[in-house]
């Protein structure tokens, strides 16, 4: 298989990754056949994906705008993915130039791709590191150099913690970055799941099928089990619902698509 020229050296190009997965269901072009071939069959398995992946876009931007209206103007975006129109650092400096943005994420094509949009860009960086691993991500020079953790601070966990599994932690993981922000920070999340949506648990069953065997696990919680990822956060208004329903601006005619109410978006407020 032709390496593109901005593949990085080293990755397999035979294996799918969730990211690349994610840019297909957006649009982008930075995927290779392998992650088209596993989205389509995501795809065939639970009908909307790329719908449902829109209004999770949505969402994170809507959050954004909440977190610089609440004061807030230092972000981090763990599992940030590869940059399409409308990321983090555009949303958030276009409301407050000053905006300070921090993105994460372990796979090389996001982290190469993140490192070439962000290049001449103020105020923000790329960290090639892993959820699992919060330390790694805090002691990095990036956040080190342009987070102030004694401030508050909006912590974007969008679309990430559905790839880790109960073995990885997830909620330790969230803890321990809970526990390094200041009061008044953001958590923003976006969770799949199938309870509460117009999907079928079975439905959830074969997407989740189809990322096992993608190399990745995909893992659909219940609003209970998304709920305690907030342990430490008092939900904000209106609390956790599906990401069309989060304080919605009419700006997205999908959100009319039932499709588009499967799986939970909320955000915390750190007391």
């Amino acid at each position: 298989m032709e390496r593109p020229a901005w593949a990085p050296q080293g990755i397999d190009l035979s294996v799918p990754s969730v990211s690349r997965i994610y840019d297909y269901y957006l649009g982008g072009s930075h995927n290779f056949e392998v992650d088209r071939e596993a989205g389509r069959r995501a795809i065939e398995a639970f009908p909307g994906l790329p719908k449902i992946m829109q209004a999770n876009r949505a969402f994170m931007r809507r959050a954004v705008r909440f977190s610089v209206d609440q004061g807030i103007t230092q972000f981090l975006d763990i599992g940030s993915g590869i940059p399409t129109f409308g990321n983090v650092h555009e949303v958030a400096q276009a409301a407050s130039p000053g905006a300070h943005v921090v993105y994460v994420d372990h796979d090389p094509v996001a982290v190469a791709h993140s490192r070439a949009v962000l290049e001449g860009v103020e105020h923000a960086a790329i960290v090639a590191a892993d959820l699992r691993s919060p330390r790694d991500i805090l002691d990095s020079a990036e956040v080190r150099g342009l987070i102030d953790l004694e401030r508050p601070v909006a912590l974007l966990l969008v679309a990430v913690l559905h790839f880790l599994e109960d073995a990885d932690e997830p909620a330790k993981a969230v803890a321990e970055l809970r526990e390094a922000i200041a009061p008044g920070s953001l958590l923003v999340v976006t969770h799949a799941s199938v309870e509460g949506g117009p999907r079928r648990p079975e439905e959830g069953e074969r997407v989740e099928n189809v990322y096992r065997s993608a190399s990745s696990p995909l893992i659909m919680r219940s609003r209970a089990e998304v709920e305690r990822f907030f342990d430490g956060f008092d939900l904000v208004e209106p609390g956790l619902v599906s990401a069309p329903l989060w304080r919605p601006d009419g700006s997205d005619d999908d959100e009319l698509d039932p499709v588009v109410f499967s799986g939970f978006a909320g955000v915390g407020r750190k007391a």
